[in-house]
């Protein structure tokens, strides 16, 4: 039988190294592979480039690998919570893609799916477009843009077994399903891991065949990135 399962996150991260590419899951501090972004940071690894759908904040999240500047490159398509953030590529310090947020999903989907380019309208016309080679469809000018080409993809899930089928809960799917698979190694870090056979299979939501090393995961913070509650009466 397969398994995937790993005992530990420093087990799981074994083999990333400094000006490596990495894909994490999230979307604000929904959903982010906390265990396993605490562990780069322990790594202290530099040069890295990483794909996300924003920074974080200062002190959590992707926001504790920039305090300690192991990010060269960030590919998101939404930084606005990051004051470290902000000031590095206001500096310089950091170089920053900016893209829109389904051009992002679809870059890594079609890196799952093994299709190395697409075209989008998306961008077409703005500083998104600039250099990209376009071409016309129905009437529609449209942009290429190419899959992602990462080391690794880091995910959070729910649930998963020890063959590496994953069921993820609520808002927190967000971009983990389409960067499972995205990398050369995806890793998934789960808040319960159960023997291989345990999920419905009808409940599954990535097939184990995306996903390369599995563990369970720890002490999660699940933080709220902007609490709101309405006023007592």
């Amino acid at each position: 039988m397969i398994n995937k399962k790993v005992a530990s996150v420093k087990e799981a991260l074994k083999g990333v190294t400094d000006n490596m590419t990495f894909l994490l899951g999230g979307f604000g501090l929904c959903g982010i592979p906390e265990n396993a972004i605490q562990r780069l940071v322990e790594l202290n690894i530099k040069n890295l480039t990483c794909i996300s759908n924003n920074a974080g904040v200062d002190d959590f999240g992707l926001g504790l690998l920039l305090q300690k500047k192991q990010i060269k490159k960030m590919i998101s398509s939404y930084v606005g919570e990051n004051d470290e953030f902000e000031r590095q590529m206001l500096s310089g310090e950091l170089e920053v893609e900016l893209i829109p947020q389904g051009t992002l999903a679809e870059r890594c989907r079609a890196a799952q799916a093994g299709i190395p380019a697409f075209y989008t309208p998306a961008g077409y016309g703005t500083e998104v477009g600039e250099g990209k080679e376009s071409r016309v469809f129905n009437g529609k000018p449209h942009i290429l843009e190419h899959a992602f080409e990462a080391d690794f993809a880091f995910v959070k899930a729910w649930k998963g077994d020890e063959a590496g089928n994953l069921v993820f809960k609520g808002t927190a799917r967000n971009f983990n399903p389409v960067m499972c698979g995205a990398g050369k190694i995806t890793v998934a870090e789960v808040e319960e891991l159960l023997p291989a056979g345990s999920l419905d299979p009808n409940e599954i939501h990535i097939p184990g065949i995306f996903v390369q090393r599995i563990f369970q995961g720890e002490r999660y913070e699940k933080r709220i990135e902007q609490r709101t509650v309405r006023k007592r009466v």
